[in-house]
């Protein structure tokens, strides 16, 4: 079993065709100032590294990091987390946050699931399941079955429909691929990833 870090997750992603945020990766603070005066601000700050898995409950994300002074503070702060390697910096953008994601079961091959990504995932359990491999209208049966897509405009809606064709071209590709989620997908860029390899 193999579990790559956000990094690798979404350099992955990215040649597979999926639109990833715009990012970069530091290791050193002397890196911060080129890649913030490249990125611009606002941005997201989030600490990387191999045995750090859950970023959000060692203190590992920062958002809206507003100017370099901040972002310094925050390098800071990343460094004393156990198992630090590096820190991800990404643009800040708005919109609804979605889950997508694989996971194979031993029964039933792989699953693919969609529905409400960002931190409240778990609380509030909006996600709808099929099993690969999906025709199209089951696509948007499983779109329309969660909460959080009803309101979506045809634009959105058509962009979650491909990202979940993305997933199944996935799938037939890397059949060794166990677990993958995406949390969140935001406008229908990854910001955040995550690969489980067999």
């Amino acid at each position: 079993m193999k579990i790559l870090t956000e990094k690798e997750a979404e350099d992955f992603l990215e040649k597979e065709q999926f639109k990833v945020i715009e990012r970069g990766y530091v290791e050193k603070e002397s890196e911060l100032k080129i890649m913030t005066s490249k990125l611009g601000f606002p941005l997201v700050m989030k600490v990387s590294g191999q045995d750090i898995i859950h970023k959000n409950r060692v203190g590992g994300v920062v958002k809206g990091v507003t100017d370099y002074e901040l972002a310094w503070e925050v390098f800071g702060k990343f460094k004393k987390i156990k198992g630090m390697k590096g820190v991800m910096i990404q643009k800040q953008i708005k919109g609804k946050e979605f889950l997508l994601g694989i996971k194979r079961t031993p029964e039933f091959g792989h699953a693919i699931a969609l529905g409400a990504g960002g931190i409240h995932t778990e609380k509030l359990k909006d996600v709808s399941f099929r099993i690969y491999p999906l025709e199209k209208k089951e696509i948007r049966k499983m779109i329309e079955e969660v909460e959080c897509a009803r309101d979506l405009s045809a634009v959105s809606f058509k962009i979650i429909e491909r990202n979940i064709l993305k997933i199944c071209k996935l799938i037939k590709k890397y059949p060794r691929i166990k677990e993958l989620d995406i949390n969140p997908l935001i406008q229908g860029f990854v910001v955040d990833a995550r690969i489980v390899w067999s």
